[in-house]
């Protein structure tokens, strides 16, 4: 039987976390893939993959928001198979920024300018969607630092837009 690995987190500030990966096997392990989720607005949820090669791994994971739960969930790829997911949650310390304000004008059938306010050298997503539904399962997007952007749309819909 193959043991989920060990996920631990050795720190985490505003816009980080530092975690730890081990194995409580003598079983080769050859990596780990981990995946970072998070929600936005309680209608998107986010999620980072990263492949890391080797048995014994510490990973700083960067560029992330102050005051927000992630869950990490981890499997090692072993010489006997994969391992079974282990889970672990933390929430980064800090002020959570506060939520951008949007507006959004349609310039013309196919073009819909979006602007909002917000803090500056941040990345900020835009999300849209012609349901709810889909604005939470597979929304189109961009991103930028800036506080505006236009969004290319089909004509004769009409559209919900998240930043």
């Amino acid at each position: 039987v193959i043991p989920p690995p060990v996920i631990h987190i050795e720190s985490y500030s505003e816009d980080s976390i530092s975690f730890s990966l081990k194995m409580t096997t003598n079983i080769k392990v050859s990596g780990y893939v981990v995946n970072i989720y998070w929600t936005f607005d309680t209608h998107r949820q986010e999620k980072r993959t990263l492949v890391i090669e080797g048995e014994k791994s510490i990973q700083k994971v960067a560029n992330l928001t102050a005051h927000t739960p992630y869950e990490i969930s981890a499997w090692a790829k072993t010489e006997l198979g994969d391992s079974p997911l282990s889970f672990v949650h933390v929430v980064t310390s800090g002020t959570r920024p506060v939520s951008p304000s949007l507006k959004a004008k349609a310039i013309n059938q196919t073009a819909v300018e979006c602007s909002w306010t917000g803090p500056r050298n941040v990345v900020y997503g835009i999300f849209y969607a012609t349901s709810f539904l889909e604005l939470y399962r597979s929304p189109h997007n961009s991103t930028t630092s800036a506080h505006n952007g236009t969004v290319l749309v089909q004509r004769d819909e009409q559209y919900l837009f998240l930043v």
